[in-house]
């Protein structure tokens, strides 16, 4: 292995070991919790009830451990697993351990489902480099090993194949690596997605890009504890893409900063980088410009100059300036930053003291707030009255409050947090800015979020609430998205099971925090009582716990002595919360004196920092120094908190996410030593716990966790149920049902899918034991049987060593008797010189080479028959190559006219193409022109925004101006009581004055009550703007739903390019395929002339051998002859002595002839073994071009390997490209790729049995080595072939049946290729289909262009009408899909509007009953104030007014309400036209869908054939070498025949299980098209009755053979008007889909007249509303009028006990003038008072401006009235009477008015009520109707499906039966051929043997005739007569008396042996 692959990939050896499985079986291996390693490995002993006997592997000690501790032990072969989801035991030990084992091998990144988990290092990996950015390039996910590459590549790829954006969330605690993380998915993506790199503002955005990181470092990061590079915020980085996958631009999002370490850290902490860089790295220039100090002087520098090991501070402030420079920040913006970083630790260093006698705090030394001042352009007078004491407003008067000790320096502590985050925030927009300056648009985005993970301290606060919270949100998401994968996973396998959406288990937690009412939830309550001035942390935990008390997720505490306030249990575990500070915290409030100097600064960059000034929290919120109650309203809008703001940025964040395709990394700490190496199992569990690692584990058990394939499965565990499965073939998926019958497993802990087995966590392991177990039983009994064997044979070689010994000792004793004998001597002397004994000798050996000339002409016999078997296979061979090579070449024109028709087809789509390309180009220029109008609508919702605003400040003022003018009034009705009781009486003057105050105040009350009548048109305002933002919104996202559309369009053309070219490349394939066929035929040719040539050679040789055997009979016969004649002088001998002589010396010539025959005949045999040498070796030459050829055809077939390998891997882009369009056919498409997956494994299959194939034949050669050796020794010994004559022939016998076997199985071969070319011709006729379909995709093509036409003209129209009706078009795009849901809620919340309605008109009566007398009375005080009837004339003709600008607000709400109804009708028009396209359009891609999934299908099936193909060829090719190999030893050909059989029985099994698998892909795609077709049964009847008349048409062709031909030429054409009728069928399914087209419509006008119904249902409730917010108005307004009525009867009292003593003090005015005087003084400057408050609302509104000004004249109009009404107090008793008819004629005013508005309220309830009934009985019976619709296609659809199922099941029997018929006529002949050839050859066979058999005979008896001719003779000569002896004859005579001696020696003697 290479250096960066140990830290990729894992040593599998070291997994596969045997021992470790072996231990694992045996010592029954668990996980026991540990105290010090989290989970300890032992075994377990002995198991008592709920306790076992563990003895712990490590330590051998022996342990008690409950039975629920105790967690399963995976199986070896599970070690260091890459993704822990496949572990079959899925427990926290074994996650901990597998993490662990990968850890300390170096592997750092492990996959855990959709997690990938990431564990820190700490030192730096070799896995980063370029050359592993290229080796993960473009790779898949389970083709490499875990890494954060691959998740990129992953993200990065699929969004460029589906269009859809990513996202890629990295989590973990600090120290834990998510920065690093973050960094490297950046660097792979800029290099990754590089544009051209001569581009030079593309390189510079890339460079921008990577350099963005060290700036947020610098500002961002510090050193803490557990990191020296810690990020102390959450950062969500959105990299765009453009179409061609370049990176266009860049958007930067930060969380939660925590500014609190700007001002203190902990122990060797430090603050954030740039403190240090700046104070290290900064000129002598620089620190003089920015006053900077040494590191000691700064208080908010908490430990001083702190440095990080390896890191110089210098440097990295030059590379962070650097950074500034390369993303073009200005210089002077640079020192602007610079210097608010100074002046953060400047602020540090003021100092504050108390003051003697008070508690106000004084600085005395301001050097420090002078350089404060001077960095940040401000006084420092202005600057330290601002900190000391600042202005704080008290109700409308401003008051300076002195600030103590301790709120100074919270106020400076506050100042420096708020003007780093400033800073920080406008950094990150600046970058931004800089990174998105780019003009190309994003098609897409990949969002990389780098945030903290959950959180759990001893003590958390506010800012662990708001992470955990996050990470809640994070985990739910998760949790969905892998629910929704597991839901696809199960759907695409047809598994039964209760889906659980897991992401609502956070839920009720996530309600708990966010939720904002009923009851509310932390954050709102938090929020809540920040509004109050005394609330206080205690308080706000004592409102949590009575609001949130009784919620399952939260836990208040028992005891008093804890700590913690309250507890939340979250998904990691229980948290404890802290709440000190959190109304601080959430508040954020600052010194607003010294915003509003920082907003005035002199220094651009400060004052801009600062702009927002208006929107912050001042110390008047926080100081609860104002008791009043609008001290808490901001001027502008109200102030936002902490809390508020996260959650709307984390729902932000939410909704991005949400719309992403989302990616996991969570990154652990291993330690908190940061050391290399070691693992803290604990600290890993518990971030394992809150990374939700250990959650998705739970959620895996909660299904099912372990799949396996259907063979996998079946190959592995087949040894567990050894007779469940049948011989022969079975298909995969019965094969596992009968296995998981036999295993007898729980139903519950398995299911059986379409291509896999599923099973729950832990069935696997106690397979794996099973299986071991069986195992290790088997090699017992194995290890058992070889061990006897071996005894055995030990035993019989000793046994025969035994009697050898014996034999030896027996020769060695004879032979010690003999040495001695003198005769023996004599014997051994004598014996030599003999040669009558030699004659036997002779003979004997004469008769072996007899012998060995015999089996030399029977094994060139058998030569003969071989080669003319060899000669016969040839030419059948030849005859089917040549019918092959016709096929190829119909098939080769088929393929040329195809790719005609391809490249025709293929210039059609160009021009489609460019078309389109065409309507692109326009498309985005309308887009763009979209996007203008978007930013002016979003111009123009800004613009009302801030009138919004404005509108806002003013009734905000307008509230507080009312609250003091009642202050005022109240005060000065006390002051008038002081007055009465310090004078006793007053005068009517003074009574007319305050009667005339009285007055003033109801005026007042009157303006108080119209202006809440506006405040109300104001709200209502607000409301329908707040409705058309919304739709804004919703219309936006239709828009980019378009968008995304159209995107998707554009994919699907260039995918179908992409297709067309893969179909050309396959054509290309095909015909180099053709080429190497054709070379192959050529090859073959010339190997079968080669073998005709060598089998001339031996016919010539086996003629030389008959010639040989011919002249040796020749020999044999004189030999013969001589014998008779000897016999004959043997005859003379006994007449006379001389003739025995003579005849003596005849023999002896005789002899010597024999001996020249015998050196013939010597020599002769060994001309035949040269000859028999010379074979050998032109044997062995032939053998060694044979296996050259082999070689050769191997190779090829190794590139045709390839090029499918090529084919396969081009096919599998196709479809996942295909995978990602639309999410309506997941299932059918994840369908094909189990299909596909089933292919690889049966290639990978394929392959193995390919190497297998090879190394067998490897062995067969070395066999055949051996052999040959083995037979040279044989021809060496000569001896012992006489006694194996009949085991050769009946060897002959067995070959011969082998041979015939070998040709059956040749002509099974070539049935298969005859099979091949017809599914050649089939697939042929189904591309011609495929172009049918192209031919009608084309057709559909162009109608969706059509269609797109209009879409896009409805489109203009639709924008051109946007811009007129954009405040009305949002209300008809309300939740459509919640309509349903809701119904009932509404029915309830009507049903209480309805109860509430009547309880408040019953109140309402009340009031009004109350209100009369109040009138009463008040008509009463009106009529003893008659100086105001001129008031009243003004305040009716005031009031007249305000009636006509009512009507004018009511004719104009009218008038809106008319637009409104006419920009909704045609709003719905324009949606129920939208709604017609869309679906046209979505019928049009499911359309072109099915026909790419069928090219697919086509495809699919073509590479089946393709590899079957070659899988026949390499068997056939296999079959060559046998037959070849079976030349020299039949032994060799019979193993490999075997063989060969099995790994064809294989290959067929293979084949068949493709085929049936591509048929059941066929039936579900024909079951799918066949719910559409409605219209086609009367053809589909037609079709059915052609299909029984064919059936009868092949039985009739079975019964008659002979007229077979014209049957099929008659089914031939049945079958093309089958064709024909499938075609007309096609069109019936046209016009069916039609005609669901319009039905589909009509199901759409319905539905719209339900959203109309919806729509008019949510208006009431709209109006219902309102009327409730009116109810309450008037509420309000009846407090008011009770209070008012309440002062007016004080009022009455007191000015009628003033009557009576005016009346009586008359007299005594004159003297009290002074004193009125003194009193008119003083009221007029209370009224110039009052003018000049109300100049003041002048100024402060500008709605209200007309009626402020007539006020101001009435004031004027009132005094001058006063000096009037002075004079004339006589005439107040007529003004009197007056004034009391004019009161009565107001009070019937308002009694009509009042009575005329509740019986129009009263109409209104009753019409609506009424209307409410009428939609609610329409929407039943549409529902009912709808009901009825949809049981009605259903119906009908099954009718449908049943039918095209019975066609095609009778489509596919007539297929099947004619090509049975066809083999079964084939198979017949062959057969009859062959066994004439048999017979044949057997006749032939037996005739040779027959003759041999006599010859033999013959021969036999010759030679016994010879033997006995010899013995007479002896005989004779023995009895000879001895008076004719000589000297010659004397020693004859004694020769034979010692020959007779030696058999009277022998017969005492021990027999050597």
């Amino acid at each position: 292995m290479s250096d960066p692959s140990k830290f990729l990939y894992a040593d599998r050896n070291l997994i596969n070991n045997p021992l470790a499985q072996a231990d694992w079986a045996s010592k029954k291996l668990v996980w026991v919790p540990s105290e010090r390693l989290g989970f300890e490995a032992g075994s377990v002993k002995e198991e008592r009830g709920d306790e076992y006997m563990v003895e712990l592997a490590d330590s051998g000690k022996k342990i008690r451990v409950n039975k629920d501790d105790i967690q399963k032990m995976n199986p070896p072969k599970f070690s260091k697993v890459e993704d822990m989801a496949e572990l079959t035991c899925l427990n926290e030990a074994s996650v901990l351990h597998n993490l662990k084992e990968r850890y300390y091998s170096g592997l750092i990144y492990t996959y855990s489902g959709l997690f990938c988990v990431v564990i820190n290092p700490y030192k730096n990996l070799p896995i980063y480099s370029e050359e592993i950015v290229e080796m993960y390039k473009g790779k898949k996910k389970h083709e490499m090993p875990p890494h954060i590459y691959a998740i990129t590549d992953i993200s990065y790829r699929s969004m460029m194949q589906d269009r859809e954006d990513q996202s890629i969330l990295c989590t973990g605690e600090s120290g834990a690596g998510k920065t690093e993380n973050t960094k490297k998915v950046i660097q792979y993506l800029a290099h990754v997605a590089s544009s051209h790199k001569n581009k030079k503002d593309q390189g510079e955005l890339e460079k921008q890009l990577l350099q963005a990181n060290p700036i947020l470092e610098a500002f961002g990061n510090a050193k803490t504890v557990k990191n020296d590079n810690s990020s102390r915020f959450g950062k969500f980085i959105r990299i765009n893409f453009d179409v061609n996958g370049y990176i266009v631009g860049a958007n930067i999002e930060t969380y939660l900063l925590e500014k609190s370490r700007a001002i203190r850290q902990a122990r060797e902490e430090r603050t954030f980088h740039i403190f240090y860089y700046l104070l290290t790295g900064a000129g002598d220039k620089l620190r003089s410009e920015l006053l900077l100090e040494n590191y000691n002087n700064y208080r908010f520098l908490s430990n001083g100059n702190v440095t990080i090991p390896g890191q110089q501070d210098k440097d990295l402030f030059a590379e962070t300036m650097d950074a500034m420079r390369i993303m073009s920040i200005p210089e002077d913006e640079q020192i602007g930053m610079l210097k608010v970083v100074s002046s953060v630790l400047q602020l540090g260093n003021m100092t504050f003291k108390k003051e003697r006698h008070t508690d106000q705090a004084s600085m005395p030394d301001n050097t420090t707030a002078q350089k404060v001042s001077h960095l940040m352009g401000m006084n420092v007078t202005d600057f330290t009255r601002a900190i000391l004491s600042p202005r704080i407003k008290v109700g409308r008067d401003y008051v300076q409050k002195a600030q103590t000790q301790e709120q100074a320096e919270f106020a400076v502590e506050a100042l420096a947090k708020a003007t780093y985050e400033r800073m920080f925030r406008w950094l990150v927009m600046r970058i931004n800015k800089a990174l998105d300056k780019t003009k190309r648009q994003g098609a897409s985005f990949i969002g990389i979020l780098d945030i903290a993970g959950f959180e759990i301290f001893e003590l958390n606060s506010f800012e662990q609430l708001c992470i955990n919270y996050t990470n809640e949100k994070l985990q739910q998401l998760f949790n969905h998205t892998m629910f929704i994968l597991e839901q696809e996973e199960y759907q695409r396998e047809g598994i039964e099971w209760s889906f659980i959406d897991f992401g609502l288990d956070l839920q009720p937690c996530i309600e708990l925090i966010e939720k904002p009412a009923s009851p509310p939830g932390i954050l709102a309550l938090l929020d809540e009582e920040c509004w109050f001035p005394k609330a206080t942390d205690k308080s706000f935990v004592e409102k949590v716990l009575q609001e949130q008390g009784t919620h399952p997720k939260f836990f208040k505490p028992k005891k008093l002595k804890d700590e913690a306030d309250f507890s939340i249990y979250h998904y990691a575990g229980k948290v404890d919360y802290k709440a000190d500070e959190w109304l601080m915290k959430n508040m954020d409030p600052l010194n607003d004196n010294v915003a509003s100097l920082l907003n005035q600064s002199t220094d651009k960059f400060v004052s801009d920092l600062w702009k927002d000034v208006d929107r912050i929290v001042g110390l008047d919120k926080v100081s609860g120094m104002s008791e009043m109650p609008g001290a808490f309203k901001t001027r502008k809008g109200m102030f936002r908190t902490v809390g508020q703001l996260y959650k709307e940025q984390l729902s932000k964040l939410m909704a991005t996410l949400r719309n992403t395709n989302p990616n996991f990394v969570r990154c652990i700490i291993p330690n908190h030593e940061k050391k290399a190496g070691k693992l803290d199992p604990h600290l890993v569990l518990d971030q394992l716990r809150c990374n939700g690692v250990l959650e998705g584990i739970r959620i895996c058990r909660q299904g099912f966790p372990n799949r396996i394939v259907f063979q996998e499965f079946r190959q592995r565990y087949e040894i567990l149920t050894p007779n469940a499965i049948p011989k022969g073939f079975m298909d995969g998926k019965q094969a596992c049902v009968l296995m998981i019958k036999s295993l007898e497993l729980d139903p519950n802990l398995y299911r059986i899918g379409q291509s896999k087995v599923f099973f729950r966590a832990g069935v696997l392991a106690h397979l794996e034991e099973e299986r071991d177990m069986k195992i290790t039983d088997i090699i017992i009994t194995f290890q058992a049987w070889c061990r006897g064997y071996l005894a055995r044979r030990a035993f019989a070689k000793r046994q025969q060593q035994l009697t050898a010994m014996k034999v030896i000792q027996r020769n060695c004793a004879a032979y010690l008797k003999l040495r001695n004998w003198q005769w023996w001597r004599l014997f051994t002397k004598v014996k030599p010189l003999l040669q009558v004994s030699r004659q036997e000798e002779e003979m004997h050996a004469k008769d072996e080479e007899l012998h060995k000339v015999l089996e030399k002409q029977q094994y060139m016999q058998k030569q003969l028959h071989e080669t003319e078997e060899q000669y016969h296979q040839i030419s059948a061979e030849k005859l089917a190559l040549q019918e092959q090579l016709q096929a190829e070449t119909e098939l080769c024109a088929e393929a040329e006219e195809m790719r005609a028709r391809l490249a025709a087809r293929k210039q059609e789509l160009e021009e489609i193409l460019h078309d389109l390309e065409a309507r692109v180009e326009e498309e985005e220029e309308r887009a763009s022109q979209l996007i203008g109008e978007k930013k002016k609508l979003q111009q123009n919702i800004t613009d009302l925004e801030q009138q919004l605003d404005e509108e806002e400040a003013a009734r905000q003022k307008l509230q507080l101006d009312k609250v003091t003018m009642e202050a005022k009034m109240k005060k000065f009705e006390e002051d008038v009581m002081v007055l009465d009781d310090q004078n006793n009486k007053l005068n009517k003057e003074k009574k007319m004055l305050e009667e005339r105050i009285m007055e003033y105040s109801t005026n007042l009350t009157e303006e108080e009550e119209k202006s809440k009548s506006l405040q109300k048109l104001k709200t209502k305002h607000e409301a329908m703007l707040t409705d058309l933002e919304d739709r804004l919104r919703r219309e936006e996202k239709q828009r980019q739903e378009l968008e995304k559309n159209r995107r998707k369009l554009d994919g699907d053309f260039t995918e179908i390019n992409d297709q067309i070219a893969d179909l050309q490349a396959q054509v290309k394939e095909l015909r180099a395929q053709l080429a190497k066929k054709e070379e192959e035929l050529q090859a073959a040719l010339l190997r079968i002339e080669e073998e005709a040539a060598q089998k001339n050679l031996a016919q010539k040789k086996i003629r030389e051998m008959e010639a040989q055997i011919s002249d040796l009979q020749d020999d044999l016969e004189i030999e013969r002859q001589a014998r008779t004649k000897a016999e004959k002088h043997r005859r003379d001998l006994g007449e006379e002595l001389e003739a025995l002589k003579t005849e003596l010396e005849d023999t002896l010539d005789s002899t010597a002839a024999q001996q020249e025959l015998r050196t013939k005949r010597e020599t002769e045999v060994a001309q035949l073994k040269k000859c028999l040498e010379d074979e050998a070796r032109l044997h062995e030459q032939q053998m060694g071009d044979m296996r050259q050829k082999h070689n050769q055809a191997f190779d090829e077939l190794n590139e045709q390997l390839e090029q499918a390998k090529r084919n396969k891997v081009s096919m599998e882009k196709a479809k996942q490209a295909l995978e990602s369009e639309k999410n309506e056919l997941t299932i059918e498409l994840q369908s094909l790729l189990q299909g596909k997956g089933d292919s690889e494994h049966r290639r990978k299959k394929a392959e193995t049995q390919l190497q297998e194939l090879l190394l067998k034949n490897s062995e067969t050669e070395r066999q055949r080595l051996e052999l040959a050796d083995k037979a040279a020794k044989l021809q060496t010994e000569l001896e012992h072939v006489c006694g194996q004559l009949n085991d050769v022939e009946s060897k002959s016998i067995k070959a011969t049946k082998d041979h015939s076997v070998l040709e059956s199985q040749i002509q099974d071969v070539q049935e298969v290729l005859q099979e091949e070319t017809r599914q050649k011709l089939s697939m042929s006729t189904r591309l011609r289909q495929m172009e049918d379909e192209q031919n009608s995709l084309r057709e559909q093509l162009e109608e969706e262009e059509e269609a797109k036409r209009n879409v896009e003209k409805q489109l203009l129209m639709a924008q051109s009408q946007l811009a007129e009706f954009k405040k009305k078009l949002e209300q008809d795009s309300t939740c459509l899909e919640s309509a349903e849901e809701g119904k009932k809620r509404l029915q309830r919340e009507l049903e209480g509007t309805h109860q509430r309605l009547e309880e408040k008109c019953s109140a309402y009566d009340k009031m009004e009953k109350t209100k009369t007398r109040l009138q009463q009375e008040l008509d009463d005080m009106v009529i003893d104030h008659d100086q105001l009837r001129q008031t009243v004339t003004n305040l009716e003709k005031k009031q007249k007014k305000f009636d006509q600008m009512l009507a004018e607000e009511k004719n104009i709400s009218a008038r809106y309400a008319e637009e409104r109804d006419r920009a909704e009708a045609e709003a719905r028009e324009k949606e129920t036209r939208t709604l017609s396209l869309t679906r046209e359009l979505e019928t049009l891609m499911d359309l072109k869908d099915e026909v790419d999934r069928n090219n697919k299908l086509l495809r699919a099936e073509m590479e089946d054939l393709v590899s079957s193909k070659d899988d026949v060829g390499k068997s056939v090719h296999e079959l060559e070498k046998s037959k070849r190999a079976m030349d020299q030893q039949l032994e060799e050909m019979k193993t490999q025949l075997e063989e060969l059989e099995d790994e064809l029985q294989a290959t067929e099994d293979a084949k068949l299980r493709l085929e049936v698998n591509m048929q059941a892909m066929k039936a579900q795609y024909e079951r799918d098209l066949s719910g559409r077709d409605e219209m086609g049964e009367e053809k589909k009847r037609s079709l059915i009755k052609q299909v029984r008349e064919m059936e009868i048409e092949l039985e009739d062709e079975r019964k008659q053979r002979s007229g077979a031909v014209a049957a099929r030429k008659k089914l031939e054409l049945d079958l093309k008007e089958l064709e024909a009728g499938i075609d007309m069928a096609n069109k019936h399914r046209e016009e069916a889909l039609k005609q669901l087209k319009k039905q589909q419509a009509q199901m759409k006008e319905l539905i719209r007249e339900l959203d109309d119904t919806r729509m008019s249902r949510e208006e009431i409730l709209a109006q219902s509303k309102e009327s409730e917010k009116k109810l309450k108005g008037m509420e309000a307004d009846m407090l008011q009028m009770q209070e008012e009525v309440a002062a007016a009867e004080r009022a009455k009292r007191q000015a009628q006990l003033e009557r009576d003593e005016l009346q009586d003090e008359m007299n005594n005015q004159a003297a009290k003038n002074a004193q009125i005087a003194e009193e008119r003084r003083r009221l007029e400057a209370r009224i110039a008072q009052l003018e000049e408050e109300l100049e003041e609302e002048q100024c402060n509104t500008e709605l209200v401006n007309d009626r402020l000004k007539k006020s101001m004249l009435q004031t004027d109009q009132m005094n001058v009235e006063l000096t009037s009404e002075r004079s004339s107090l006589q005439r107040v008793e007529g003004t009197r009477a007056q004034l009391e008819r004019q009161n009565k004629e107001l009070k019937l005013k308002l009694q009509e008015l009042e009575g005329a508005v509740k019986s129009k309220y009263k109409a209104n309830m009753a019409a609506l009520e009424a209307k409410l009934a009428q939609l609610e009985e329409q929407l039943d019976i549409e529902t009912r109707e709808r009901q009825g619709a949809t049981k009605l296609v259903r119906r009908t659809e099954k009718k449908l499906k049943e039918l095209v199922l019975q066609v095609d099941d009778e489509r596919r029997n007539t297929e099947q039966y004619k090509d049975q018929a066809d083999k079964l006529n084939s198979r017949m002949k062959q057969l009859k051929r062959q066994l004439e050839e048999a017979e044949e050859e057997a006749q032939r066979a037996n005739a040779y043997r027959r003759k041999m058999q006599r010859e033999l005979e013959d021969a036999t008896e010759s030679a016994d005739a010879m033997t006995r001719e010899v013995s007479t003779l002896k005989s004779k000569l023995r009895r000879g007569d001895l008076p004719f002896t000589m000297r010659r004859i004397v020693t004859r005579t004694g020769a034979e008396s010692d020959e007779e001696a030696e058999p009277k020696t022998e017969t005492p003697e021990p027999r050597p042996e």
